[in-house]
């Protein structure tokens, strides 16, 4: 027969310790029943009102600890009945059900009302209100002894939970502290940073576009690679602008970040400056993952700023080929006087080879030997979704 919706419902959260007492209670009250009924001082064996006893104390066990006092009353008005009943001794699952519930009270109720229904309890047994008879005074010494000791471990239980239970919030309280603390210190080290940079690298770098800037003006050099430069560091400004604002944004608010589509502008302002360079796109392109495309894109711009600073006057060549499962990139010269790429510190190639390694790529970089120098990186497409 199918259990009633609500026991079986709350069966589902009973802790399994709970099912398992409950459970050897009602084999055990029904095993005596069918065995040492008339040990006890029944009329015959099995004496089948004890399965209903067992079954019922069983039940209340699962119930303990979701309502003490409901089942503290009735586990005593049960141990009522059975002295009722003509029986003087209780049964030891009896007696052992008697202190759980005792536990309990201790264990589930905040302090005052726990102690109060203890002492009752107590009161109760000891006046023999439960047996019907005056109690010598060693068994209510007995029953004083072993139903308090039932109350104080309940009631360390409850002091040790209570503690765990402060010591984890304590601990809870102080990991978000040391986050905050964390995120202050990030957010002022950021700012600190970008106020250096602010002072120290834009004001060079816009000082370099003003004088460029007159230099063309007057006359006073190529006009065309003068008209790169102020553009080149206009743009580069303006980069600078927006990364020091992100410098000072919360870390969770996020910014547009440069890709492989900004490559194309990227090298036209090159080449209106006089150099010899070209892009090349082959494959059908797809959209990357936002940290793989600005990778992608920065190992571009280093392998181009290298190219531009020591390839001197040859010609340069970028190729984007968007493969089946990856995306690489190369930027090669053609070398030629000026060239001079083993004066770089190689702080730019350990950047671009980080960055590829960073999203399992693979990246090469050396001297061609026909000359010139060659960069290529091979990124995974892991992530992308088809344009």
């Amino acid at each position: 027969m199918a259990l009633p919706l609500p026991l079986s419902r709350h069966l589902r959260t009973v802790p399994r310790v709970d099912l398992l007492i409950g459970a050897a209670i009602i084999a055990l009250g029904t095993l005596e029943a069918f065995t040492v009924a008339t040990e006890y001082g029944a009329a015959e064996t099995p004496e089948l009102w004890w399965i209903g006893q067992a079954l019922v104390t069983g039940v209340l066990v699962w119930f303990r600890r979701k309502a003490p006092v409901a089942v503290f009353i009735l586990m005593i008005l049960i141990q009522y009945a059975w002295h009722r009943q003509g029986y003087e001794h209780c049964q030891v699952w009896q007696l052992f059900s008697l202190l759980l519930v005792f536990h309990t009270v201790g264990a589930e109720l905040p302090f005052r009302p726990g102690l109060a229904w203890a002492v009752t309890g107590v009161l109760v047994f000891d006046s023999g209100a439960v047996d019907h008879r005056w109690l010598p005074a060693e068994e209510v010494i007995f029953l004083t002894v072993v139903f308090g000791s039932a109350y104080l471990t309940g009631l360390a239980v409850n002091a040790y939970a209570t503690r765990a239970r402060r010591l984890a919030e304590h601990a809870v309280r102080l990991e978000r502290d040391r986050e905050r603390r964390a995120a202050e210190a990030v957010a002022e080290e950021r700012t600190r940073i970008a106020r250096e940079l602010h002072d120290v690298v834009a004001h060079s770098v816009s000082m370099m576009v003003m004088q460029a800037g007159v230099l063309r003006r007057r006359g006073g050099g190529d006009a065309d690679a003068l008209l790169g430069i102020e553009r080149s560091g206009r743009e580069a400004v303006e980069e600078l602008r927006v990364m020091l604002g992100a410098l000072r944004m919360p870390l969770d608010e996020a910014i547009p970040q440069p890709g492989l589509d900004m490559l194309a502008t990227t090298v036209a302002s090159l080449a209106s400056s006089g150099l010899r360079i070209t892009l090349s796109v082959t494959g059908e392109p797809v959209r990357l993952a936002p940290g793989l495309d600005l990778s992608a894109y920065r190992i571009a711009q280093e392998a181009l700023t290298n190219a531009v600073k020591h390839a001197g006057e040859s010609e340069i060549s970028v190729r984007v080929a968007y493969l089946d499962d990856s995306v690489e990139v190369e930027v090669l010269d053609t070398g030629g006087a000026g060239s001079a790429p083993e004066l770089s510190t190689g702080n730019g190639l350990i950047g671009m080879r980080e960055r590829a390694t960073l999203f399992g790529g693979t990246f090469e970089a050396g001297p061609r030997a026909e000359g010139g120098f060659r960069v290529r990186a091979r990124l995974p497409l892991s992530l992308e979704v088809l344009v």
